[in-house]
């Protein structure tokens, strides 16, 4: 890919499998406020910040006693420990990043979870060394598909944005990315939906050694 020196990377569904954490912990902090979510319902708020997916179940259903920061604070801490016990990278992820490191790339990561989970992610994964600016939209005016995050990584790397790749599981990071004027590659995986990236995407990957290929590392 000619011109790009910078890849950022989104995280829960990228470099690791947070999602079913965050459907778990969800249902379980919420259910002890009288608020019961399915699989269907959780999948809903996917890809918000947890500040809007804790004010978007309040306003569905409303509780009393427990503020809504108090709540959201919950459902991280309980991510954090499924991803302390639990987590994983996917596969492949850490020879791309290993490899892109060494080929000089400059390596970021954007993402809408708050910013504390991200040392606890990286660390379990043991990835904390190759990342030179990290990101959370927990900082930002806005999470994604709002720009915001991904213009304040490329800001933070001194790249310009048209130097710039970014790897998204989703389409709301793929709008992001997009707009804040980035190459995109939409990372194929079980909770992504085949088909509708196309108009975002500008290579679709199912794995990471395609992306290997892609940006021939």
């Amino acid at each position: 890919m000619k011109d790009i020196d910078t890849i950022i990377f989104d995280m829960d569904g990228v470099l690791i499998n947070s999602e079913p954490f965050w459907t778990k912990a969800e249902k379980e902090v919420f259910s002890s406020i009288g608020v019961k979510l399915n699989d269907k319902d959780c999948e809903k708020t996917r890809n918000m910040t947890t500040d809007a997916v804790t004010r978007f179940w309040f306003e569905q259903q409303p509780w009393d006693g427990v503020s809504l920061k108090k709540v959201e604070c919950q459902v991280i801490d309980r991510v954090g420990d499924f991803i302390n016990m639990d987590g994983e990278p996917f596969g492949g992820v850490k020879i791309l990043i290993e490899k892109l490191h060494v080929k000089g790339y400059k390596l970021g990561l954007a993402t809408n979870s708050p910013y504390r989970l991200i040392p606890t992610v990286l660390n379990k994964l043991n990835l904390a060394n190759f990342f030179s600016t990290i990101i959370s939209a927990e900082h930002e005016i806005e999470g994604k598909p709002n720009p915001a995050v991904y213009l304040s990584a490329a800001t933070a790397l001194k790249s310009p944005p048209n130097t710039c790749v970014a790897i998204e599981d989703s389409v709301t990071g793929l709008k992001a990315a997009k707009k804040a004027g980035m190459a995109t590659i939409f990372l194929s995986s079980e909770f992504s939906k085949n088909g509708y990236t196309s108009k975002w995407a500008d290579f679709t990957c199912n794995d990471f050694h395609e992306i290997l290929e892609l940006l021939r590392v």
